[in-house]
């Protein structure tokens, strides 16, 4: 029988990082999501992942980039309110069906499971990293803008990452 961890949200983060202007890194994360996983053990070897994000959810610390964000020329969180995330194996790496924008495709991303351990309440928690990259125009994110010295303003390639720790349900 598959035992439930669910996500605790207040020990968890998503963030992305991506080129702007080809000079530097603009960082931005998620506020608003939440994780489940089915393990049939304490390996998680087989364990089914569930995620799902909300995208109006997206901070950078800049509110006008947050919006255009949100837009039709990226996430339209009006008509996609979520990003979601679905796997069934889950060890060294992890590979799943991302879908953004209502655009599917299957990545692997890179994981570090930290361990299990008690917190002072008498919780089972356990405690994952996670890092990626993914091609924004294979989910339809395609704005753009040229730059006047060359180069485009936004870089295909965004890296992923998350800082994950959930609770065992009894």
């Amino acid at each position: 029988m598959a035992t439930k961890w669910n996500l605790d949200p207040t020990h968890s983060e998503i963030t992305f990082k991506v080129k702007h202007m080809m000079i530097s890194n603009v960082k931005g994360s998620f506020r608003n999501f939440n994780a489940e996983i089915e393990a049939e053990d304490d390996s998680f070897t087989n364990a089914k992942t569930t995620a799902t994000i909300q995208t109006d959810s997206v901070f950078t610390n800049n509110t006008d980039r947050d919006n255009h964000l949100k837009s039709a020329e990226f996430f339209n969180a009006e008509a996609h309110p979520t990003i979601t995330f679905e796997s069934q194996a889950l060890q060294d790496k992890i590979t799943g069906n991302l879908t953004i924008n209502g655009i599917t495709h299957s990545i692997t991303l890179e994981v570090d499971f930290g361990g299990i351990n008690k917190d002072p309440w008498g919780n089972t928690k356990a405690g994952f990293s996670f890092e990626g990259k993914i091609n924004r125009k294979d989910f339809g994110l395609n704005w753009n803008a040229a730059l006047e010295a060359g180069g485009v303003m936004v870089s295909d390639e965004v890296k992923v990452a998350g800082e994950l720790q959930f609770v065992k349900q009894a």
